[in-house]
Order: C-alpha cells, then structure tokens, then sequence
C-alpha cells in the first residue's frame, strides 16, 4: 500500500472530545470515556512539540508542505496561546523551504475579533460547522443548555468574513435536513461559503439497524443530485466547489481520489489524541485501532507498521463482489469502511449503507462529469460542459 517516502496525515484532537456544543450526532463525544479519570483533556507542551518534530521530520525528504489539521471535540476551548505556540514549534521544526499550513475545524461559537485576526495574520483555513438556516441547524446542533447554536455560528462566521479569513462549511446531512438541498446550497452561498463539504450521518445501532438521526441512503443521494442541479442551474461551476463533484471529476479525469473516502485504499491519515495516541483513522478512534503513543515510539513507523498497512489494504480487499461489479466502483471504492454495515442482495457482508445513494448520484451526474472531463481534456474550463 505504502512505502517509507509516502506522505501521511495526522488529524489533531488536542482537546480530545470535550466540547461546548452537545450535537445528537456528534461520534466523537464519547471518546472521552476512552480516558476514564483524566482531569485535563488539553495536550501538553511537551506532546505538542514531540508530536510536531515527528510529524515534520517524517514527511518525504522532497516535501514541500506539510499540513496540519486541528479539530475536536471544539480545539478553540484550547486557547490563543496554544496555537501561537504551535506556529512557533512548526516554525522552529520546518526545513528549509517547507511550508506549513494549517486549518482548523470549528463550530464557531466561540470566535471573536481576536481567534479571527490570528487566522486571518497566520492564514488558516477554517471550517466551519453548520447544517444550513437556523431551523435546519438547531434541530440536532444544541449547546449544552439545549438550545440552538445557529445565532453564535452565524457570529462566528460574519467575524471571519470581517477580517477575511478563507473559510468553507461541513454540512451534516442527516434525517432532518436531507429533503432541503436547494435551501441549504442557496444558504450557503449567501453566508459566503465557496467550498462546501457534505457528510452524510450514520449512525449503526445495536440491534442492527440506525438511528433516526442517520440519513436515508436513497435521500442523501436525491440530496446530492438536488444539490448538483442547483449547482448547474445557477452556473455556479468554477466558482462554487463542492467537495463531493471535485471528488468524481478528479476521479474520472483520471486522478487518485483526493479524499481518503473514495480511494481504492486508505490508511494514510491517523489521528492524534491530547495524550500523544495514536489511532488508524479518527472514525476508528478506539482501542482495538490504537497503533501507539508519539511519546514512546515514531510516528512514521506507526504509519507503516504491519496493523496500519492491513487497515488501509481492507479497504480494497475485503469489499463485496457487489461492489467489484457495480459500474461505478472506479469513482466509488465502496466508500468509507466504517460505513460498511449492511449485506449485499446475496447476503455477503460489507456493503455500504449508502450504497443506493452514491448510485443514484453517480447515475444522475456521470453524464455531466463526462462532459467535463472532456472539457478539461481539450483544455477548457469544465464550465463549458454543454459546448462538448
């Protein structure tokens, strides 16, 4: 799968899961019970500079950008000092002729002139987390008082904009929003928003099958192609990017998936946790996935060891023969492994819960994406779709 000069990514929980929003959906709150006891969840000076020496020093010698990723549990309830901390260690650690970057997922509740000015002076991307207008959002995004969060996101967001911080939105889609893809797409842009992410909710239950807050597969795919005809109509190609269309186009132009989600193979991003653990994948955040602790061995050779190596190649090798003979498998891969939770019609195991929404996405949009592809091979622009 990998080989030493690969590149590999580390998520950064350095709160863990502590956060100061309660969402319904939220997967990774429970990670806290991983840490039975800990009085504090927040990473060490000491982890923090072990783990940016390791994570630099073990990119290729040629790499010229190494990225890194903060995310939570909410990474603001760090504080300001942190993070001027770790822009000192990553310049400190940095070859010669490196850049480093760096974004940072947040529910934006808690911005203020200050966290945007040091984005905006140190030019981080943010994410921001919102599942479209304040109806939408509150029904599942609540504060630990149990009201809404929409208002505070929506501060948060006009603070950026304010001091002109690159920005994009993660969308959940989930049980409540997912027959609202025009609303949303066009909610969305008027905040600002010019990189859209759309995460589908799953959420499997003990008795086998979801919860009422997980998307139906067949909506989240008339979701996706709802949001796709918005995009075409509003000629909204080369100007709006939506994560999901930059993925199939990439794909089907012949390019590796960008995302790990719809890669033959995955295993190249880990996640770090506030004490230095390591784990495969930040959707695999449990003991059974724990490669290591940074403080006592290498990050790079957790990165390749026997365990991580397997993880990534199951991806490909354990995928149905359903999945080996669908006619989108090329742009699909099956999707992401913890999704896998339903059998095929023949009752082998391993399919995709979301298997009917990708094919009805990608049986509505291929014929588009095809026109593009061609566009690009022509050398123009894949907004002059409808001139090939």
């Amino acid at each position: 799968m990998s080989s030493y000069n690969d590149p590999f990514h580390i998520i950064t929980k350095p709160i863990g899961a502590i956060c100061n929003l309660d969402c319904e959906y939220c997967y990774y709150l429970e990670k806290e019970d991983l840490y039975p006891g800990t009085q504090s969840f927040k990473m060490t000076e000491e982890v923090l500079e072990t783990y940016t020496r390791q994570y630099i020093y073990a990119q290729p010698a040629d790499a010229a950008e190494v990225n890194f990723t903060w995310q939570g549990g909410e990474p603001t309830l760090m504080g300001l000092p942190f993070f001027r901390k770790a822009l000192a260690l990553q310049k400190k650690y940095a070859r010669g002729g490196m850049r480093v970057t760096n974004s940072f997922q947040t529910n934006g509740t808690r911005l203020d002139d200050d966290w945007a000015r040091f984005f905006s002076d140190n030019e981080f991307l943010v994410g921001i987390s919102i599942d479209g207008p304040e109806d939408l959002h509150d029904e599942f995004r609540p504060d630990k008082k149990g009201y809404g969060s929409f208002h505070q996101v929506m501060e948060g967001v006009e603070l950026l904009k304010k001091h002109g911080v690159l920005f994009n939105t993660l969308t959940c889609v989930q049980s409540s929003n997912s027959s609202y893809p025009v609303k949303i797409y066009r909610f969305l842009k008027e905040i600002g928003s010019t990189h859209l992410q759309f995460i589908p909710i799953v959420e499997p239950q003990p008795d086998g099958g979801v919860s009422y807050r997980s998307v139906n597969p067949k909506k989240y795919g008339t979701f996706l192609c709802g949001v796709f005809n918005e995009w075409l109509k509003r000629k909204d190609v080369g100007r709006i990017y939506v994560q999901d269309f930059d993925v199939a186009l990439s794909i089907l132009a012949g390019y590796p998936s960008p995302i790990c989600i719809h890669a033959e193979t995955c295993g190249h991003a880990m996640a770090i946790e506030h004490n230095g653990d390591i784990y495969s994948c930040d959707h695999f955040v449990f003991p059974e996935y724990k490669l290591g602790n940074i403080m006592e061995e290498q990050a790079k050779v957790m990165h390749e060891s026997a365990r991580q190596q397997e993880f990534g190649l199951d991806k490909r090798d354990k995928l149905p023969a359903y999945c080996r003979e669908c006619d989108f498998l090329k742009v699909c891969n099956g999707g992401c492994p913890k999704d896998r939770i339903i059998d095929t019609p023949d009752g082998e195991p391993g399919l995709n819960y979301l298997c009917q929404g990708y094919k009805t996405f990608y049986a509505h949009s291929y014929p588009v994406f095809k026109k593009m592809v061609k566009c690009l091979e022509l050398g123009y622009p894949p907004s002059e779709y409808k001139n090939v």
